[in-house]
């Protein structure tokens, strides 16, 4: 069974929400399929898209797992984007916490040396 995933975020303001995600997500793939949507293909099959819905802005949570965090942490960070918090857990994984303009938790997990 082949399975799409499209995360949601909800925003306050689409083209802050563009920029802000561009800036944490650099060079993916992405395209807009109406005036209230954007879409970062993250990988094959897998999607994170925000949503012009401000009733709901700022209470979206979404995590990421990427193959090299140190890359994209450095990346990220040279783009302007840098994380507001850090966790460490026993199994060798790190989480590094993003909050965009809206105060939406974005998470992205990995290996960190």
């Amino acid at each position: 069974m082949e399975i799409d995933l499209f995360a949601c975020v909800a925003v306050s303001d689409l083209t802050r929400a563009i920029n802000w995600f561009d800036r944490l997500l650099g060079e993916v793939d992405a395209f807009a399929p109406n005036d209230v949507e954007h879409v970062w293909t993250l990988a094959e099959h897998r999607h994170l898209y925000v949503e012009l819905l401000p009733e709901h802005a700022g209470h979206s949570r979404v995590t990421v797992f990427v193959d090299d965090l140190d890359e994209f942490l450095t990346a990220a960070a040279e783009r302007g984007v840098r994380p507001v918090a850090r966790e460490q857990y026993g199994n060798g994984v790190t989480k590094v916490s993003y909050r965009d303009p809206d105060g939406n938790d974005i998470g992205v997990g990995g290996q960190s040396s």
